[in-house]
């Protein structure tokens, strides 16, 4: 910790003197003559789940301001009128494709200013939202979307929702300026305004928040801020285990930053979830490093103090005592792909987007599938942290005609793409993400296809692998829980790091500092050789490098 209080940051300052987070952003809004907002609005921005970015492909010829918009969707589900209503947005006002992220949200992208108010109108008009989607808030609460692993499932979706509204920020100007399209009346009462939760000034930093019921860590757990882990007896919830401090987000050569797997706190009975949540929000509010951004998540508090004081402090913030943590066990993570039985007798049908994006490309029409599946058969649309979607609640009756209709789009069913690509998942990095170093989504699905031939080449071609890519150390598609994970480092250049695991509760590890695109097979080809040669029976590539590999090889080559 800090002997002497350092000075805040510029985003500590601004979040002090516009506690509403409304900024000017209505104004410029309605100004039609500036096609962008200043800094200090693209933060608050933020809050409300959009940002302001430029194509950086256009750069060179001079900037075109664009904005990415995400919106806020509890443990992934979508009701069909509402995912019917973001395909046409999509298509009136953004570049008419939507993007699952990782953490179960739709995302925009390719927006301009003057489509941006009636995007934001026709979300909230079918009663979704972009609040707290971004911004130094609780994000979008993720919770396990597939109904047919584990009959805890519904039970563990509904705590999520509950969550997620009970740590929603309550400031007043998101519905003003996105719904009524009216600046916010700063009156004393507004500049005076503290949140109930947050505090004037919120957190210091992002906070996510996730569930997860083993033995399938499909959201991986470890690596939120907090985390709760459904204990369960048959059907029945016991309670939850509390995990807190894991994230991912780094910088290039700054060792005082590193990504963290959450620690197990203890367990609570889950009529406590909301005060145990508000507890471990707070202790971030009120411990968190507001004069350095890079050190402000709740992370390095719990590497710093400890989980002891940590539990202490949950304690004496919820009013309760915490349990000795419930034993558990994650075997793996991952999608179902295909067709399968619910708990309930109806179907569902898990399917794989490449790099998490819903789009219509020639010979291949997902987008409009799924519009015509959701138009005709009504299924529930739910993302998968994964970059997936599966079809929920499908009457078996439809099971034929929604195959079909996938059929006609070019869309398989059975067979949707190989092992390795089924298990990866990309950022969307380049042209859009101001923070990208390297490409991510357009890069990733050409090096599958070489990693692929290396695998066979190799007698490895039906071996899953878990690959991830991100165009910058920030980790959003959580490369560092890979058993192969490519991280920009600048143009054309990746780290490359090696050795996590199918049930995504082990960091991986530098494997080689900067690695120019077209070098990554040569890299990867004598350690997977080695792996197809020197592997256990039905031993994975992370547990091998893990194993062999890091015995002889502790430090990062250059």
């Amino acid at each position: 910790m800090q002997a002497t209080p350092g000075k805040l940051t510029h985003n500590e300052l601004i979040k002090e003197a516009n506690p509403t987070l409304a900024g000017t952003i209505a104004q410029t809004l309605a100004d039609s003559n500036v096609d962008r907002f200043s800094d200090d609005d693209g933060q608050f921005l933020k809050f409300h789940g959009i940002y302001q970015q430029d194509d950086r492909d256009t750069r060179k010829t001079g900037k075109k301001y664009i904005f990415m918009v995400r919106g806020r969707l509890p443990g992934g589900v979508v009701h069909p009128d509402l995912y019917l209503t973001f395909d046409r947005l999509a298509q009136e006002y953004a570049n008419n494709t939507l993007r699952i992220t990782s953490r179960q949200g739709f995302q925009f992208h390719g927006i301009v200013k003057g489509t941006l108010g009636p995007l934001m109108k026709g979300i909230n008009d079918a009663l979704a939202t972009t609040l707290a989607a971004c911004g130094d808030v609780n994000r979008n609460v993720m919770a396990p979307p597939t109904p047919s692993t584990n009959a805890l499932v519904e039970r563990v979706q509904e705590d999520a929702r509950r969550l997620s509204s009970a740590l929603l920020p309550k400031t007043k100007a998101y519905h003003q300026i996105w719904v009524n399209g009216q600046p916010l009346n700063l009156g004393d009462e507004e500049k005076d305004f503290v949140d109930p939760l947050y505090g004037k000034t919120y957190l210091p930093r992002k906070f996510k928040t996730a569930f997860a019921i083993p033995p399938l860590n499909d959201i991986d757990v470890f690596t939120n801020c907090l985390g709760f882990v459904a204990i369960g007896e048959g059907d029945r919830l016991l309670g939850y285990n509390l995990l807190a401090g894991g994230g991912l987000g780094m910088s290039h050569g700054n060792a005082e930053t590193f990504p963290r797997v959450a620690d197990v706190i203890g367990f609570f009975t889950p009529e406590h979830i909301e005060s145990i949540a508000k507890a471990v929000v707070t202790i971030h509010r009120d411990f968190g490093d507001r004069t350095n951004r890079k050190h402000a998540r709740l992370k390095y508090v719990l590497e710093e103090r400890g989980v002891p004081w940590f539990r202490e402090e949950v304690e004496r913030r919820a009013g309760i005592r915490l349990g000795d943590p419930l034993p558990f066990k994650f075997t793996r993570q991952g999608d179902l792909f295909g067709w399968h039985k619910q708990h309930n007798g109806k179907l569902f049908l898990g399917l794989y987007v490449e790099t998490g994006r819903i789009k219509d490309t020639e010979g291949y029409k997902l987008k409009s599938a799924l519009r015509r599946v959701a138009e005709q058969f009504r299924p529930e649309i739910r993302l998968t942290p994964s970059q997936n979607v599966l079809l929920a609640n499908v009457d078996p009756k439809d099971q034929e005609g929604i195959t079909r209709i996938l059929a006609e789009h070019n869309v398989a069913v059975d067979n949707q793409a190989t092992v390795v690509r089924r298990a990866s998942m990309a950022c969307p990095a380049l042209p859009t993400c101001g923070l990208a170093l390297a490409e991510s989504e357009r890069a990733l699905p050409d090096i599958l296809t070489r990693i692929e031939a290396l695998l066979s080449e190799l007698g490895l071609q039906n071996e899953e692998i878990i690959i991830r890519m991100t165009g910058c150390p920030n980790g959003c598609a959580r490369p560092y829980m890979a058993e192969i994970g490519f991280v920009g480092k600048s143009p054309n250049k990746y780290q490359i790091y090696l050795g996590g695991n199918e049930s995504s509760t082990r960091l991986n590890r530098l494997f080689k500092e900067s690695v120019m695109t077209a070098a990554i097979i040569d890299e990867l080809r004598p350690v997977l050789a080695r792996f197809a040669q020197e592997r256990q029976k039905g031993e994975r590539f992370g547990d091998w490098v893990e194993r062999v590999l890091w015995k002889e090889q502790p430090v990062a080559a250059n």
